[in-house]
C-alpha cells in the first residue's frame, strides 16, 4: 500500500480485508488495513483504526480513519459483533442444510 498512514506489523489485527468507501457520488473498493489499539502505558482508551489502499481509491486521498472508545464502548461494539457473527452463522448454517427462509 503506497503512502501508508497506519503502522502495519505482526500485531496488526487484520492486515487484509475487503472495504468500501461509499460517497455521495462514487463507491470505491479497496483493500484494508483494520486494528485495534490502546495505550501502552496507563490505557484509558481503545482506538479502531481503519485504512483503506490509497492505490486503489480514485476519489479520496490518503486517509486513515480512527475512533476512540472507551472501556464500555468497546464492550458494547464486542457484543454487537459477536451477536452479528452469531447471526450469520446461523443464516449460513440454516443455507447449508437447505433452509431458505
Amino acid at each position: 500500500m503506497p503512502n501508508r498512514l497506519l503502522r502495519v506489523n505482526a500485531y496488526t489485527t487484520f492486515d487484509m480485508l475487503d472495504a468500501e468507501a461509499v460517497g455521495h457520488d462514487f463507491t470505491e473498493e479497496a483493500f484494508a488495513v483494520l486494528n485495534v489499539t490502546a495505550p501502552r502505558k496507563n490505557p484509558d482508551h481503545v482506538r479502531l483504526e481503519l485504512e483503506l489502499d490509497n492505490g486503489q481509491l480514485e476519489h479520496l486521498p490518503p486517509h486513515a480513519d480512527k475512533v476512540t472508545l472507551s472501556a464500555e464502548e468497546a464492550r458494547t461494539l464486542a457484543d454487537e459483533l459477536v451477536s452479528y457473527a452469531e447471526n450469520v452463522e446461523a443464516a449460513q448454517s440454516d443455507a447449508a442444510n437447505g433452509d431458505d427462509e
